[in-house]
């Protein structure tokens, strides 16, 4: 597809709202995305261990006595503001996202404990937008080898994997919908809040073997639990202050 296929494709994903958890956001969305070829790893991990790590303004969510942690590598396409074409050369890039679940007031979200990207330009401006905790990271993504490094020299990620089964959307109080179906996320101190829109993941079980050093901020025990989506097209909102 095109990157003016992505363009049609992001608009198109808010025909289909019914799925969400809260009324879609009636305000103009600010940017659209198309996430490519996406590993989601999770990982249990100690409520009591995490929670150091995450806002006190967020409640770290749980499920099943654990909070849980996951790695997600894919590549970004299709960047562009909201009537904006996409620019080449700026709108495609690869990123690795660790990452919690959370909640504040009735809105289950994401937090971000780090977000590595293979592009500067992208880097700077979801820092300075969504204050968000974005690197500059060496990332390279060939065949079904992912691998990336914050050119910091804090860690390293390594990964292989397919997807291994057919698409279809995680049961509705599964622990599938539970770590993937999210729509916002939050910044900073967990009093910035950005709603995000797509379809309901497409997700597939997956073949995969992961190497994680120094990204998580606790350790990580045993192998990952892994799913693997092909394809999303997003929406994201300009992030909000929250008062309350």
């Amino acid at each position: 597809m095109s990157r003016f296929d992505d363009v049609a494709a992001q608009s198109a994903s808010l025909k289909e709202v019914g799925h969400r958890p809260w009324p879609l956001k009636q305000q103009p969305w600010l940017m659209g995305q198309t996430w490519q070829r996406l590993l989601f790893a999770h990982w249990r991990v100690s409520h009591d261990l995490l929670r150091p790590h995450v806002p006190e303004s967020l409640i770290l969510e749980e499920w099943d006595g654990s909070a849980w942690l996951g790695m997600t590598p894919f590549r970004v396409a299709g960047v562009r503001l909201r009537g904006a074409p996409p620019v080449p050369l700026f709108s495609s890039f690869y990123e690795l996202n660790c990452r919690t679940y959370v909640r504040r007031g009735d809105r289950p979200g994401i937090w971000f404990f780090s977000l590595d990207a293979s592009s500067r330009v992208a880097v700077e401006a979801a820092r300075r937008t969504y204050r968000l905790p974005y690197r500059w990271a060496h990332i390279e993504f060939r065949g079904e080898h992912f691998s990336a490094a914050p050119r910091d020299g804090s860690g390293s990620f390594h990964a292989d994997y397919r997807g291994a089964g057919d698409a279809e959307p995680a049961p509705s109080g599964s622990l599938e919908h539970f770590l993937v179906e999210r729509y916002c996320l939050y910044g900073r101190d967990g009093r910035l809040r950005a709603e995000i829109h797509h379809a309901p993941w497409p997700l597939e079980s997956a073949e995969a073997t992961v190497t994680a050093d120094g990204i998580a901020p606790v350790a990580l025990d045993g192998p990952a639990l892994c799913h693997y989506a092909k394809r999303q097209d997003v929406v994201i909102w300009r992030p909000e202050r929250i008062d309350v």
